[in-house]
């Protein structure tokens, strides 16, 4: 895909697709400000000397000594803060690298690439995604030829191999933790093909879900008021450490702008490297979080947890969960009824989807069998399950 024609409307419309409804492992089916006159001071008489004049003893426009103060410290905090985006630009920005990505009767896409280890980079599938050459541009060495070791369409990550990276260019550390909300980061990358830009802000959000393809998503995203434009997919984004807390993946518009997680890039990074492919587990169902009226439909007390419509045939989950058998009319609409309702996957409580992609995608892989928890006419009852890999995209 072009990185220039990424759309931020259609990027924000397949988002709220994806928030409404994409869970990872399993596909989702839809059913003036004012001014006043300042009023004389009560009490004042004539001939009272006004605050400012001589016989007050304070010059008119001087500034009071503790405003003055603040004001100085003010100044001390803006310069401090300057002072540490400078600090993290110059720690960083040797180690990112531009890419362009030519694909034959097409447009070369742009992005940005980090240095992973001695001879990789990171960055989005989508800047790679069908390239024939790519090569990778650093200061210290100009343009290198490069070639794509892995991509994963499902966590939009690929990862790129070139010889003769320059000696400045170190590897990147991954962040452990996810950031606070509130944190501050730093977006480097080559918005526009303006080599060497950042750009600020904070991590305005946490676990948001990008789209991916069939139905699926991205989950465990960061969100930032980073400014995010074209040319900076695939860049690091930061925090004041220089540790990388996500890899940019999209720009959503003003103030809003994504990344995909550290705990995703770990995961998915080394199995690039190592074998050019990455597996997700997968169930095999079509599942909708719980409304009040499925709740009515069902018989449930609470409205939580996520009800499976249907069950792929031949997959992970046929003979073990159970889909729709039938509606109830609740408020004169026709309402799915008899599926099963999963509330809890292994130790973790299920409110939702987000709460379900999480739990695949960051602690299972294919193979693994994990206690499936599910409201059933009425019972609560545990099923195990054991997980597939995810089909290629179509």
């Amino acid at each position: 895909m072009d990185e220039d024609s990424l759309s931020r409307r259609r990027l924000l419309g397949a988002l709220g697709t994806a928030l409404a409804g994409a869970a990872a492992g399993c596909t989702i089916d839809s059913p003036g400000m004012s001014t006043e006159t300042p009023a004389e001071t009560p009490g004042a008489e004539a001939g009272t000397p006004a605050p400012g004049s001589e016989a007050s003893g304070s010059p008119a426009g001087s500034v009071e000594p503790d405003a003055e103060t603040g004001n100085r410290q003010l100044r001390d905090e803006t310069a401090e803060a300057s002072s540490a985006v400078t600090d993290v630009y110059r720690e960083v920005v040797d180690s990112v690298a531009a890419v362009r990505a030519a694909s034959p009767g097409e447009r070369a896409a742009s992005g940005t690439a980090w240095v992973y280890d001695e001879d990789t980079l990171v960055t989005n599938e989508h800047v790679v995604s069908g390239a024939d050459a790519v090569s990778v541009f650093f200061e210290a060495t100009g343009w290198l030829e490069a070639s794509v070791a892995g991509t994963d369409v499902y966590s939009d990550l690929a990862v790129v191999e070139t010889d003769g990276m320059p000696e400045t260019a170190r590897p990147l550390e991954l962040a452990t933790v996810e950031p606070p909300i509130g944190t501050r980061v730093v977006a480097v990358g080559n918005p526009f093909g303006l080599t060497g830009s950042i750009s600020t802000g904070v991590v305005s959000g946490r676990n948001r879900a990008l789209p991916a393809p069939n139905g699926f998503s991205i989950p465990d995203a960061v969100q930032t008021d980073a400014p995010v434009n074209p040319g900076n997919s695939g860049g690091p984004l930061v925090d004041m450490d220089g540790t990388v807390v996500g890899v940019v993946n999209s720009g959503g518009g003003d103030n809003i702008g994504f990344a995909i997680s550290a705990a995703m890039v770990r995961r998915v990074v080394p199995a690039l490297r190592s074998s050019g492919n990455y597996e997700h587990p997968y169930m095999g169902v079509s599942i909708q979080e719980v409304t009040p009226r499925l709740a009515a439909a069902n018989g449930l007390q609470v409205a939580r947890g996520l009800y499976v419509h249907e069950v792929v045939e031949g997959g992970p989950s046929e003979g073990v969960l159970r889909g729709t058998t039938g509606t109830e009319r609740i408020d004169g609409q026709q309402v799915r009824a008899g599926g099963d309702v999963i509330v809890r996957m292994g130790r973790t409580d299920i409110y939702g989807q987000q709460t379900l992609s999480t739990f695949l995608a960051l602690e299972t892989s294919p193979g693994d069998t994990v206690e499936v928890t599910v409201l059933r006419g009425g019972d609560r009852e545990q099923v195990l399950l054991e997980l597939g890999a995810r089909p290629d995209p179509e």
